[in-house]
């Protein structure tokens, strides 16, 4: 045994941050507390090597280590003490599962005697999360914490990633047993161990594609006269767009979005006909509807997509490809599911399929816009599109973008034209208000080389604007754009064409000043509305490289085009 690799004898506390370090954990977003405050103080003797993110709220560290995962691509970690520390971090928790976001969430719980006493602050936080993790653990022993610690990570990382949390009992963080460090490229499969806690945890380990299956799917693509591709978040989390990439050019195949596959595939590239499904373009729901082949990659279609399952497939052939197998044919029953690396089974595809030089697909064209998907301003109005696109035009798209959800999520899914993977984040599945703020924050620290925009409405600021002071504090530069209709705008659109303009507490009439409320953290805030006023604003800011809160005065009544409601078929636009 090595001098390095010999056993030290360490507290709980100090073992938990040895092996964040083993991992290649260089920054914690969390919130101390009493059970985790033994971590804590082991913390502060790290200080050197591991950064910590003091946010104003645990919800905003959940999201804030999320949003690092979903910049980086990397495995995020969040700290919260027992209690209602652990239950603030249950929206982020979710949030990260919905839409398979590797993050670890540690806390700390009460001594182990005091387990099941109702004791201060006790919780069963393992209990609540079962339904919205891939696994969670409670530590007992500090014997085995160290490898929990170690299968966390893997099990996050594996497979089809997604959120764990490991919930430390206070005794075990104070009591000492030997450690004995290990390379993270040494960690090996430790399924066996999950008899030892709560759950049953082991690490993932893919199958290799089934070459019968690749077979089939490049037979159905040779016999198809009108294929076409729609890639989700898997295929971004596999590291697949060059494959797809290529795959859609073989086939000269148009290519449609699902809002988390946004980047996936370049927006500009000319096979690309936008966003699919409920404010999908016209020109993806009609192509969807008239191709022959449909080629999922990672994507679950589930009801913002396939609106009408029943309706969705109509004539068409479909196949799925997908790292997780109960998302096959979970929505809608596909003619042939491919389960593994979205990454190798599309290189393997590749491999077998010739180019033909004779083959060019016109007939998704005639479908085709008159004008340009993206950056087409509509005269001077000052509207969300336009907003969107004069940041496009200002910063030559070259920005990460990060939403909270609603109206403003929505515009910037259709607007904004993506040029890479893990451009844009935002809260898919779970759809959650407030979510921006904190991703933004983990999104710059993760990538400190780009400029940071939080696109944002009222409603949802008001849910997370307490962490401008940790963005200002810790000097974290995010440019928040608030698209300010005076009401919770995707309700109120909902209100408007469903419910007879009955606006029942959606009117958001009231305070605060939001440049004021800037100001007041110490950060430069802007009020604007008009078009010209914006660009001017938000020039300023970019170029400043300092964090700035520009609130943009909207209509209350713009909405988000086109809409077809979950129901209907693709083609049943509400409002085009």
């Amino acid at each position: 045994m090595s001098q390095e690799n010999k056993p030290v004898k360490m507290t709980g506390a100090q073992i938990v941050i040895e092996c964040l370090l083993e991992q290649n954990v260089d920054v914690i977003f969390g919130y101390p507390g009493g059970t985790i405050l033994n971590i804590y103080d082991a913390l502060f003797d790290y200080s050197d090597r591991i950064r910590h993110i003091l946010t104003a709220h645990e919800q905003g560290a959940a999201h804030a280590a999320d949003g690092y995962a979903r910049a980086t691509g990397k495995t995020g970690v969040a700290f919260a003490t027992s209690g209602p520390g652990a239950a603030n971090l249950i929206t982020g928790i979710a949030t990260a599962y919905m839409d398979s976001s590797p993050v670890v969430f540690i806390t700390a719980n009460v001594a182990y005697h005091l387990l099941g006493k109702d004791s201060f602050q006790e919780m069963d936080i393992t209990g609540i999360t079962m339904p919205i993790t891939k696994c969670n653990y409670q530590v007992h022993d500090v014997e085995k914490l160290a490898d929990i610690m170690r299968e966390a990570f893997a099990v996050a990382e594996s497979g089809r990633k997604g959120p764990v949390l490991i919930d430390i009992m206070k005794n075990v963080t104070a009591e000492r047993t030997f450690y004995t460090p290990l390379e993270k490229s040494f960690h090996k499969d430790s399924g066996h161990l999950g008899s030892l806690y709560k759950r049953n945890c082991s690490v993932v380990v893919m199958p290799e594609p089934d070459q019968d299956h690749i077979d089939e799917m490049v037979n159905m693509i040779r016999q198809a006269e009108r294929p076409m591709i729609i890639t989700g978040g898997g295929a971004i989390a596999a590291g697949a767009s060059e494959e797809l990439k290529k795959l859609a050019e073989k086939l000269d195949a148009p290519v449609a979005s699902t809002l988390m596959g946004l980047g996936g595939f370049p927006s500009d590239h000319p096979l690309f006909t936008g966003l699919l499904g409920m404010h999908g373009t016209r020109y993806s729901n009609i192509t969807c509807i008239n191709c022959d082949l449909l080629i999922t990659v990672g994507t679950r279609l589930n009801d913002r997509v396939a609106l009408n399952p029943s309706r969705f497939i109509d004539a068409k052939k479909l196949i799925q490809i997908d790292i997780d197998n109960s998302e096959l044919n979970k929505n809608v029953v596909a003619d042939l599911t491919l389960l593994g690396d979205a990454k190798k089974i599309l290189k393997q595809v590749n491999h077998q399929l010739e180019q033909d030089p004779q083959r060019e697909n016109t007939w998704f064209k005639k479908y085709a816009p008159e004008i340009p998907l993206y950056g087409a301003n509509t005269g001077k109005n000052f509207t969300a599109p336009n907003v969107l696109n004069s940041v496009s035009k200002i910063t030559d798209g070259n920005v990460l973008m990060v939403t909270d959800v609603g109206q403003h999520q929505m515009w910037t899914a259709q607007t904004f034209p993506y040029k890479f993977p893990r451009q844009l984040i935002t809260s898919g599945g779970f759809g959650t208000m407030g979510f921006g703020m904190g991703a933004a924050m983990g999104a710059k620290i993760g990538r400190p080389d780009m400029t940071v925009v939080e696109i944002t409405g009222d409603g949802c600021f008001r849910m997370n604007s307490n962490e401008l002071s940790t963005t200002q504090y810790y000097d974290i530069p995010i440019i928040t754009i608030i698209l300010n209709n005076g009401t919770l705008g995707m309700v109120r659109q909902w209100q408007t064409l469903m419910f007879k303009k009955r606006y029942s507490q959606t009117t958001l009439d009231r305070g605060p000043d939001f440049v004021k409320l800037a100001e007041a953290y110490g950060i430069r805030g802007y009020q604007v509305d008009n078009l010209e006023d914006f660009e001017k604003a938000f020039s300023e800011a970019y170029k400043s490289g300092e964090s700035a809160v520009i609130d943009c005065t909207i209509e209350m009544d713009d909405k988000v085009t086109p809409m077809v409601p979950t129901g209907n078929h693709l083609s049943e636009f509400l409002i085009d």
